[in-house]
């Protein structure tokens, strides 16, 4: 007779990672970290600082990889906050503004982000005009429904070189499945 964890089958990503992601690291790198997140999350604000420490310690072994899966029923300022980091991402800016709205999560109303988009220099007319307009709706819906496929049910939710990652998200334990996991095909 087969044990549980003989019968249980991790949960995998169901749209592979493509050049088509916001991606830190190399994009050929060993090792694959993908964050289901949003930004108005208190559990992903806490986790952000652990993703950062992961990408330290890895370094160019890694790539990261975050999508959106804005929690907007719970979460009123998520959608917009996704709106804006993509917006910013049209400018070549996306991870700046990822930054920012994680580092400043308790300030995420639509003036807010308009402060971030000056701090970081974009023309921030265009980022305004993005957000209300939802000009990038459908790649956050197509992020949030490759979530909901890969059997997403909340944030943050990590995958760890393809497979879900369903123990602790502290980066001790993110670096230890991400490293032992490298030895399994992805």
């Amino acid at each position: 007779m087969r044990t549980f964890e003989e019968n249980f089958e991790p949960a995998t990503l169901a749209v592979p990672v493509s050049k088509r992601d916001h991606i830190q690291g190399p994009y050929d790198a060993s090792l694959t970290l993908v964050e289901y997140g949003d930004y108005e999350c208190p559990a992903c604000g806490a986790a952000y600082p652990q993703v950062k420490t992961v990408q330290s310690d890895l370094r160019d072994r890694l790539r990261f990889v975050f999508r959106n899966f804005p929690l907007a029923n719970i979460h009123p300022h998520a959608e917009h906050a996704a709106e804006a980091a993509e917006a910013a991402g049209e400018q070549g800016r996306y991870w700046e503004m990822h930054d920012a709205l994680y580092e400043n999560q308790d300030a995420l109303d639509d003036e807010s982000l308009a402060r971030y988009a000056v701090d970081l220099g974009l023309d921030t007319r265009r980022v305004i005009q993005e957000v209300v307009t939802g000009a990038h709706r459908d790649r956050i819906r197509q992020d949030f429904n490759s979530g909901i496929r890969s059997g997403v049910n909340g944030t943050p939710t990590f995958f760890v070189n393809g497979l879900r990652h369903n123990g602790p998200w502290d980066a001790e334990s993110l670096v230890a499945e991400l490293v032992e996991g490298s030895v399994r095909p992805a």
